[in-house]
């Protein structure tokens, strides 16, 4: 009752993510206040890539991909097809109305003091856990529901606003914070994306007070990025009130703590067409309270240690139907969604990672006197300063475009999504790496706090979908979409006098592009005029990706599923045009309000553009390059044979 009236009063809001009284870091450790997507849950869906409705990516994980109108408004899609779509990326998202940014204003400063006076993430990771008390403190603070809606019990946060309290979780414990998000980025957010009416009522209430806590259940033994390999099963019985499910789960953050499990299992579903029996994965709401539900002992992890991540056993658990989330047979939709639904929240908290390690090394370097000169003062310092702080720049940018997307109302942002987790994970290791660095000897000891950082930072690169597995994801789903409109030329040939203006106005923009021309895009009067030159080198790394790409179709055809060491490369260069494109944004609008921080701003725009425009091109002549072909041979031949030796096969350089 008491968050259902706060929400719902502009007075009372500020009292809600306080400090409770009397809690102070010498009497309680806390945790974080605000959900970071969860760990390794899902290694398992982010290929669903590609040409047709279904396919096996390289690795065997499962391909999947919705069809995406060829009218689509997506900036990731349309460079694909050497196009640029605007209406998602200009201008930059302000995506808060007036109530809403002073409700937010008023939840920022609690929760950033909870985590300076409260927090000890030290003492959370030698404890590997998150103390009883604390927790309570947080359910007290009203971190377990921060969107479910007010009505529910929650306080009904947009994504921009939750994304802004993720980033202060993010600069102060990435491993207390993983507890709140494996609860409510993924453990509740099918029931809040699928539920039914009267599964949202039953459950959200106690999962927003954190009474009850929730975990999702994907990964399995044989199935981490292939996830339609699961072994788990739900069968319906006779009379149709229940399922019986067997199976079970690992490495499930709050597996050991969940009371409710978003769990997936395969289903026998009768196929409309053929009559056929199928076995399809479904997704259920499974209560601990069903019996047949229980956890193995936490596991021993490299980091995250705060977080409570365990094995899950579900033997001869009786579900009741109506416990099934969304449709049967959709469960994969189901996991899908609400993964892409969170993968934003990576990218603001590991921006608030880079913030805080950022802090640190310039701390070091303004104070550190070397050769009788602060180091701060040498241009390798100052090199390694400004690329860390291009990439927090970045990463921001990413979270908060995306974000403000999602608050709009834009369907299409799977692929900017996926780029911003695969952006951001890499991004806050190698800058976190590079505080190191720059901190030196005093970097590498424990009580600087960053072997932690990286500890906890390694699993990034590996949940939420491997980096690897995103990649594929994000160059196949691109692919399938520059596919269609090849379709549609191939379409309009077959009657060329009715569509005679179309096709000379294709042919003229490739050949153009052919010769190194212009094909017409323009950003001009989009970007801010000081911001030209940039938007100049975006367009243009545009037309050539949106050729290359159309060479390699052409090239490949559905084969080019198979081609990983291609697709890894075209990824890169589609992540570098989402990063080129954001920071223009961004920078134009510093530049259009007169911001203090507009020239800075600029410059890290400018900096960032020239280098990317230059990595893509490198990245396609070598796309291009016959010689790539053979190096790709000599990678698969270098490997096949280390795998068959088991280990290196050159002997060692002495010969014993």
């Amino acid at each position: 009752m008491l968050l259902r009236k706060v929400s719902q009063s502009p007075a009372l809001r500020g009292s809600i993510l306080r400090i409770p009284r009397g809690l102070s870091r010498g009497q309680r450790d806390a945790g974080a206040v605000v959900a970071v997507p969860n760990p390794r849950l899902y290694a398992s869906q982010a290929a669903e890539a590609v040409l047709e409705k279904t396919a096996v990516v390289g690795s065997g994980a499962a391909a999947k991909v919705e069809k995406v109108s060829t009218e689509s408004k997506s900036y990731a899609v349309n460079i694909f097809k050497g196009q640029i779509a605007t209406a998602q990326v200009f201008p930059f998202p302000s995506a808060l109305n007036e109530e809403q940014e002073q409700f937010l204003r008023e939840l920022v400063g609690p929760v950033d003091k909870f985590f300076l006076e409260v927090n000890d993430a030290t003492k959370n990771d030698a404890l590997e856990k998150v103390e009883d008390d604390t927790m309570q403190g947080l359910k007290e603070m009203g971190a377990f529901g921060l969107q479910v809606p007010s009505d529910l019990g929650g306080l009904g946060l947009s994504n921009t606003q939750y994304a802004r309290l993720v980033q202060i979780v993010g600069t102060y414990d990435l491993g207390v914070g993983i507890t709140l998000g494996a609860h409510q980025s993924i453990g509740f957010k099918g029931i809040l994306l699928f539920g039914n009416p009267a599964q949202k009522e039953k459950y959200l209430p106690k999962l927003a007070t954190g009474e009850t806590i929730a975990a999702f259940c994907l990964t399995e033994p044989a199935s981490g990025s292939d996830a339609a390999s699961i072994k788990s099963t739900a069968v319906q019985s006779p009379c149709g009130k229940f399922f019986t499910l067997n199976g079970s789960k690992i490495w499930i953050s709050n597996g050991g703590l969940a009371e409710i499990f978003t769990v997936f299992a395969k289903t026998p579903v009768k196929d409309p067409k053929t009559g056929e029996m199928k076995d399809k994965i479904s997704a259920f709401v499974v209560e601990r309270s069903f019996g047949g539900v229980t956890s193995g002992p936490p596991e021993k992890k490299m980091g995250i240690k705060a977080s409570n991540t365990a094995e899950v056993y579900f033997d001869n658990v009786r579900v009741p139907a109506d416990c099934l989330l969304g449709e049967l047979g959709d469960g994969f939709k189901v996991a899908m969604n609400i993964l892409n639904n969170g993968r934003f929240g990576m990218a603001a908290a590991l921006s608030g990672t880079m913030k805080g390690v950022i802090d640190k090394a310039v701390d070091h370097a303004a104070n550190r006197t070397q050769f009788g000169n602060k180091i701060h003062n040498y241009g390798v310092i100052q090199e390694k300063v400004a690329r860390m702080a291009m990439l927090q720049y970045v990463t921001e940018s990413m979270a908060y475009m995306i974000s403000g997307n999602m608050d709009s109302g834009a369907k299409e942002f799977q692929i900017e999504a996926a780029i911003s987790k695969i952006f951001a994970s890499e991004a806050a290791w190698t800058v976190t790496d590079e505080c190191v660095q720059v901190m030196g000897g005093m970097g590498y000891m424990k009580d600087a706090g960053l072997e932690r950082v990286m500890r906890d930072l390694r699993i990034f690169r590996i949940f939420e979908g491997t980096n690897d597995i995103l990649r594929l994801f994000v160059a196949l789903n691109g692919f399938q979409n520059a596919g269609n409109q090849l379709k549609s030329l191939q379409k309009a040939l077959k009657n060329p006098i009715g569509n005679a203006g179309m096709l000379a106005g294709e042919i003229a923009k490739r050949a153009k592009r052919k010769a190194g021309l212009s094909t017409g895009l323009t950003l001009q009067g989009t970007v801010h005029p000081e911001l030209a030159h940039s938007g100049e080198l975006t367009t243009k790394a545009i037309e050539q990706f949106g050729g290359v790409t159309e060479e390699l179709l052409l090239k490949h055809g559905k084969k080019i599923i198979d081609e990983q060491f291609v697709l890894s490369r075209v990824a890169d260069c589609a992540i570098d045009l989402y990063a080129m494109v954001v920071v223009l944004s961004r920078a134009s609008r510093a530049l259009s309000q007169g911001s203090a921080s507009a020239q800075h701003e600029k410059m890290l725009c400018d900096t960032w553009c020239v280098e990317a425009h230059e990595r893509i091109l490198r990245d396609i002549k070598l796309l291009r390059s016959n010689q790539s072909g053979q190096l790709f041979k000599n990678m698969r031949a270098i490997s096949a044979a280390v795998v068959e030796n088991g280990g290196v096969v050159a002997p060692p350089a002495l010969g014993f």
